[in-house]
């Protein structure tokens, strides 16, 4: 899945999943051997929107070269739609998760793919068997679909001399992705074809370089960039470091929580004037106060402790002896504190038991085992049964932890503070008139909230034109919003609708 960010962050933000393999699978390559491509491909069919869709399906990997030296096998698995229309005028759609350090699976079972996991949202899915059906959500009636999973990840592994450390980093995985994408492209024929890529999570930091790094290295330009609960920005979207602007941009997600979990000693009716006040109060009050840090007075602090309080289900004294600094950890360990519950910190709605209620942070994110043991095992059982693939290699749904590289080169050089992909996707938006954005966003996602999202687009330094080519939608759900009923019909209504805009 998700998959998402900083190392401090992305233990809680994956449910590490144990590799499967085959067991009747052949030895994998003797050392030293040249490692070869694999593709096992099968023919299927699903009905999207009453219509059926025969497809094929390819799982396997590519060899990434540098130099004319193999430095990686590249997994993925592409769905194509049987048609009579030429490949160079059937659209093609990238994909993949974030973390850094998530395989592609969470995308791939829960929305993008024909076949979907059935969870019980937002509660923990039932014992096994899993079931999964198939997804007539998918956009494989519009587009031919390709999800990948980045080296570390799914059966994607450096070869040769290669290492880990040459791809696990912002620059590095941006640059391995976009050769990825560059040589399927060649390999399949599809210069023509108008291109998308969907990204997840830390997708979105991947994402917004690939879409500066394949036009201004590869010469590709994309028809479209879609963003799913994006992290783009360490400075906005990280808090309990330091910087006082994520918690403002927390804070309504907060807010959000506890009135959803009935946690306000006076709940409003409604939640959408409910978040406009605590909007209002967390940009023109809250956040100024922060930056005068210690120099506020007593009674000011005191009063905005008050109000902090009664927005997020806490007390005043909590805040104030926080001096009103408050990350998201502290808040979902704390919020239901009194009834031994924990909230989600990808999806806030889900709530589990407390394992550590003395703890300052969380002990664990319950929205993992509510849904994790499902995807896995659902998406286990369809590789090897539907897709045939019976090779055995281990395919890792999460390669956590990594030794990550943080350092990113913006467009206009140097080295930056703190990362920050905001500079590479106004470029690329500014120097491709045919790029189109589209930002779907979850509003009890706690991993990477709302308004830091909504922030990052008011922020990107673009053009009023391109501007116009920017469309931003948010779901009453959590970072994966596809999990919830009403939102994945509408996911998938909005995606479709994107896609054929920027087809015109």
């Amino acid at each position: 899945m998700n998959r998402i960010l900083f190392p401090a962050l992305a233990g809680s933000l994956f449910w590490a999943a144990a590799a499967v393999a085959d067991p009747h699978a052949p030895e994998p390559d003797a050392a030293g051997s040249m490692p070869e491509p694999v593709a096992v491909t099968t023919n299927h069919s699903v009905r999207i929107g009453g219509e059926r869709v025969d497809y094929s399906a390819t799982v396997g990997w590519m060899i990434q070269k540098k130099d004319d030296e193999p430095v990686a096998r590249f997994g993925y698995t592409a769905y194509f739609r049987d048609t009579d229309d030429p490949a160079i005028e059937r659209p093609i759609l990238f994909a993949f998760n974030g973390g850094p350090g998530s395989s592609s699976i969470w995308l791939h079972m829960g929305i993008l793919g024909p076949q979907r996991v059935v969870v019980e949202d937002p509660a923990f899915a039932p014992p096994p068997p899993a079931r999964r059906v198939d997804n007539e959500f998918s956009v494989l009636d519009l587009t031919d679909i390709v999800m990948i999973d980045p080296v570390g990840t799914g059966f994607s592994r450096p070869v040769g001399e290669a290492e880990g450390k040459d791809f696990w980093g912002v620059d590095q995985d941006i640059e391995s992705v976009a050769r990825f994408i560059r040589d399927f492209v060649r390999e399949h024929g599809r210069w023509g074809s108008p291109k998308f890529i969907l990204g997840e999570s830390y997708g979105g930091i991947r994402g917004a370089g690939l879409a500066h790094h394949l036009q201004t290295f590869h010469n590709m330009h994309l028809n479209g960039l879609i963003l799913v609960s994006p992290f783009l920005s360490e400075h906005a979207g990280r808090d309990g470091h330091g910087m006082e602007l994520p918690h403002a941009l927390f804070l309504p997600s907060f807010a959000a929580t506890a009135w959803y979990h009935d946690s306000l000693e006076q709940r409003p009716d409604g939640l959408d004037a409910f978040l406009e006040e605590v909007e209002e109060f967390a940009m023109n009050e809250y956040l100024p106060a922060l930056v005068r840090g210690h120099a506020i007075e007593a009674d000011r602090k005191r009063a905005l402790a008050e109000r902090l309080g009664a927005y997020t289900g806490t007390t005043a004294d909590y805040w104030e002896r926080a001096d009103l600094l408050v990350d998201h950890q502290q808040f979902l360990q704390e919020m239901e504190r009194g009834s031994r519950r924990i909230a989600g910190r990808i999806d806030s709605r889900y709530i589990g038991p407390s394992t550590n209620p003395l703890a300052e942070e969380m002990d664990y994110d319950p929205f993992f085992p509510a849904v994790g043991p499902a995807f896995t095992a659902a998406f286990f059982d369809y590789l090897y049964e539907d897709l045939e693939f019976r090779r055995g290699e281990e395919y890792k749904v999460s390669a956590w932890p990594l030794d990550w590289d943080w350092t990113h080169r913006p467009p206009s050089g140097g080295a930056q503070p703190a990362v920050n992909l905001l500079p590479d996707l106004a470029m690329a938006m500014t120097t491709n008139p045919g790029l189109g954005l589209y930002i779907q966003q979850g509003i009890y996602d706690i991993a990477t909230p709302y308004l830091a999202t909504r922030y990052y687009i008011d922020q990107l330094d673009v053009p009023a034109e391109a501007r116009e080519r920017i469309r931003y939608d948010e779901y009453p759900a959590g970072h994966m919003m596809y999990l919830h009923p009403e939102s994945l019909r509408a996911y998938r209504e909005d995606l479709a609708e994107f896609i054929r805009e920027r087809l015109e």
